[in-house]
C-alpha cells in the first residue's frame, strides 16, 4: 500500500500543543475504478464500506479512533462548527471545523478546492477549512480566523494545501473580475490565455491580511496524479487536509 500522505508535518509539543497535519494522497487505499486509491469522499458514488476503510486508515495514521476523525457536510458557505467530540448525528452543513481537543482530528475534503489547516499552538486551537471559489469570495477564511480568536487564538499559523492552479482554472471574465474585487492576486490567466482564477493565491492573501503565518504547499491537483481532481475527471475521489493537536502525553502514544 502506498503512503497515506502527499505532504505531512509533525511538530512536537514544545512551547505549546504539538501538531500533526497534512494532505492525503490519492495513492494507496482500497478504492477501485474511477475512485482508485485513497478516496475519502463518501458522496461521490464509491462503495461506502470501502470509503470507511480508507477513512479508518487515515484515522489510525493520526493516532485517533475512526469516530474521532471528523468530516463535514461541505456546502461552499461560511458557517463554522466548534466541536469537542465525535458526531452524535450526521455531520453539520458547514465549511469549517474548529476544536481545542487533542482527541480529535479534523478533516476537509477536496478535489480542486483549496484545503486550509490552521493552528494556534500556544492557545491550543485548530481548524480545518474548505475554501473553494465561492467560499473564498464569501469570506470563509476570515470566519475561521474569527472563530479561533473567540477561543483564545492570538498567533495563528496555517498550511494551504494543493488545489487547482490558476493556470488550470479557466472561468468567464465576469467571474475573474468578481474574484479580483475580493483579492486582486486571485485574478489569473489560463494556459490558453483566457481568464482564470487562482483560488489558493486569494486564500493565502486573505490569511496574510489577518496576520496568519502561512505555508503554501504548492502543486496543482488537476496536473498531478498524486491528487484527485474534479476538473481532470468529474467522476473521481476526494483527498483530505487533516489536522490534530496533541500534548506531551498524546505524543508518547502516537
Amino acid at each position: 500500500m502506498a503512503r497515506v500522505f502527499h505532504w505531512r508535518e509533525q511538530i512536537p509539543a514544545i512551547g505549546g500543543r504539538g501538531v500533526d497535519w497534512g494532505f492525503t494522497s490519492a495513492r494507496g487505499g482500497l478504492s477501485v475504478g474511477d475512485f482508485a486509491g485513497l478516496n475519502l469522499g463518501g458522496h461521490v458514488g464509491d462503495d461506502p464500506a470501502t470509503v470507511e476503510s480508507n477513512r479508518a486508515l487515515v484515522a489510525s495514521t493520526l493516532g485517533v479512533q475512526r469516530d474521532h476523525l471528523l468530516f463535514m457536510s461541505q456546502c461552499h458557505g461560511t458557517d463554522v462548527a466548534v466541536v469537542d467530540g465525535p458526531w452524535q448525528a450526521e455531520p453539520p452543513a458547514v465549511d469549517c471545523l474548529v476544536t481545542t481537543s487533542t482527541d480529535l482530528a479534523l478533516a476537509v475534503l477536496v478535489a480542486d478546492c483549496t484545503p486550509v489547516l490552521l493552528v494556534d499552538r500556544v492557545a491550543g486551537v485548530a481548524a480545518a477549512v474548505h475554501a473553494g471559489r465561492p467560499g473564498m469570495l464569501k469570506g470563509i477564511v476570515g470566519r475561521a480566523v474569527d472563530a479561533m480568536t473567540d477561543l483564545g487564538a492570538r498567533s495563528i499559523s496555517g498550511v494551504v494545501g494543493p488545489s487547482v492552479c490558476g493556470r488550470c482554472y479557466e472561468v468567464p471574465e465576469e467571474m475573474r473580475a468578481q474574484a479580483a474585487e475580493i483579492s486582486p492576486v486571485a485574478a489569473g490567466i489560463s494556459w490558453q490565455g483566457t481568464p482564470a482564477i487562482d483560488v489558493a493565491a486569494g486564500v493565502v492573501d486573505q490569511l496574510r491580511a489577518r496576520s496568519v503565518e502561512v505555508q503554501w504547499i504548492r502543486g496543482c491537483s488537476r496536473e498531478s496524479e498524486e491528487l484527485f481532481s474534479y476538473r481532470r475527471r468529474h467522476r473521481t475521489g476526494r483527498f483530505a487536509g487533516v489536522v490534530r493537536l496533541w500534548d506531551e502525553d498524546t505524543e508518547e502514544r502516537v
